[in-house]
């Protein structure tokens, strides 16, 4: 794919949103609507409490229900709706770069769940913002819900090159430290690093108040390890090299990677933090919406 956001707002992918909206109008509202009114995370909408009628207040307040009680006037305070702000955080280091055999690498593939998300967050009129990272975050777009703040995200995922090593854990503390409000953070990544590090930093996001998913990316190779006979392996951030038998290698890879994953998918249960495990073969659309219907399944 060539670095320009009409890349990413070809007709076939644009479709392929619109598609998913349409197919999935009641899961993507029972959705969204879930993420509002969830008390746990303090989107709710509600009456908070009441408080006695006082002069200047507007008559069409009066709690009718309240006064057939008491036979006194109380009006409802009422708290208004809290528009869901959400963040598309996007890792933007080196090894998203890699793809072995699929048209589309890690980053190509995050920036099409991120313009899917966008589009229905804007859709919802609810404001959406992008961080980029690698090292520490790159690049900030504050949350807007204007039409035009999906194709300004994609002009910026699509004139940036992944490049640089990777520090989920310091990126994501940053952004914690950024935020003022209890948001939605929705971080695409390959997740390569520490991963004590990472779930410490997640902890704290959920523990501010921040309902978080996780959506971790990687390329079909690095899931099924596609290999035979003698390799050479490059780590994509350090450039170091291994050379080894591939057909002893991939049990030990295998075990590992699924060790790694099966501990991000436990803490994250536990936390309650949604740990979305995705591969670059999955079509995009398909992906989001099994993770949709399996969200609002469980609500």
């Amino acid at each position: 794919m060539g670095n320009s956001s009409e890349q990413y707002l070809k007709p076939n992918v644009i479709q392929s949103i619109k598609r998913l909206d349409l197919k999935a109008q009641f899961i993507i509202k029972g959705f969204m609507h879930g993420l509002h009114a969830s008390p746990l995370h303090g989107f709710s909408v509600e009456f908070s409490e009441h408080r006695k009628y006082s002069q200047g207040d507007d008559p069409r307040d009066i709690d009718w229900l309240v006064y057939a009680k008491t036979d006194k006037y109380y009006i409802k305070k009422f708290e208004a709706e809290t528009n869901l702000t959400g963040y598309l955080v996007v890792d933007a280091s080196r090894s998203m770069g890699y793809t072995y055999r699929q048209n589309m690498t890690k980053f190509d593939y995050s920036i099409c769940l991120t313009a899917a998300l966008a589009y229905l967050m804007i859709h919802q009129q609810d404001p959406v913002g992008l961080i980029t990272f690698n090292e520490k975050i790159r690049r900030s777009l504050a949350p807007k819900s204007k039409r035009t703040q999906l194709g300004t995200i994609l002009s910026i995922l699509a004139n940036l090159k992944p490049d640089g090593q990777t520090d989920v854990a310091a990126s994501l503390d940053q952004l914690a430290g950024m935020l003022k409000h209890a948001s939605l953070i929705m971080v695409f990544s390959d997740l390569l690093g520490d991963q004590d590090e990472i779930l410490k930093t997640l902890y704290r996001l959920r523990h501010s108040g921040h309902d978080v998913i996780l959506f971790h990316i990687l390329d079909e190779a690095e899931v099924y390890f596609p290999f035979f006979g003698r390799v050479e392996l490059e780590d994509p951030e350090t450039l170091q090299r291994l050379t080894g038998d591939a057909d002893s290698l991939k049990k030990d890879y295998c075990a590992a990677l699924e060790e790694y994953r099966h501990r991000f998918r436990r803490e994250c249960n536990a936390t309650k933090i949604d740990y979305v495990e995705l591969d670059t073969s999955i079509p995009f659309d398909k992906a989001l919406l099994e993770y949709l219907i399996s969200r609002s399944n469980r609500r």
